[in-house]
C-alpha cells in the first residue's frame, strides 16, 4: 500500500484545513486508516483514526470536537477536516494504514505510512 497525503499550508489560528490521504494498492477496505503528528522537537503523536467500516472513530484529547476523519472507499482516500486551527496543532500530519482494521491510537499498529504533508497555523 502506497499513500499519499496531501492538502496542508499555513492558515491563521481559527481557521480550517482538509487533509486527504490517496492510497493505492492494498485491500484498502478492509484498512483501519490513522492520522498522525510531529510538532518540531517533538515525537510523532496519534490525532484520529477510523475503523475498515468507519463505523468506529477515535481522536486525541487535544483535537476532539474539532477535527473530523471520515473515508471514501470508492474514492480509496481518507480525509481529516480540521477546524478551529490553533498554533499548537502546527505539525507535519502523516496517515497510516493498519492491516488490522480496528484504528488504534498506537502508531506500532499501522505498517504503511505517507510521507507526511506540513500544516501551519499562526496566531
Amino acid at each position: 500500500v502506497q499513500l499519499q497525503a496531501s492538502g496542508g499550508g499555513s492558515v491563521q489560528a481559527g481557521g480550517s484545513l482538509r487533509l486527504s490521504c490517496a492510497a493505492s494498492g492494498g485491500p484498502f477496505g478492509s484498512y483501519a486508516l490513522g492520522w498522525f503528528r510531529q510538532a518540531p522537537g517533538k515525537e510523532r503523536g496519534f490525532v484520529s483514526a477510523i475503523s475498515w467500516s468507519g463505523a468506529t472513530t477515535t481522536y486525541a484529547d487535544s483535537v476532539k470536537g474539532r477535527f473530523t476523519i471520515s473515508r471514501d472507499n470508492a474514492k480509496r482516500t481518507v480525509y481529516l477536516q480540521m477546524n478551529s486551527l490553533k498554533p499548537e496543532d502546527t505539525a507535519i500530519y502523516y496517515c497510516a494504514a493498519d492491516p488490522g482494521g480496528v484504528g488504534e491510537n498506537k502508531s506500532e499498529e499501522y505498517d504503511y505510512w505517507g510521507l507526511g504533508t506540513l500544516v501551519t497555523v499562526s496566531s
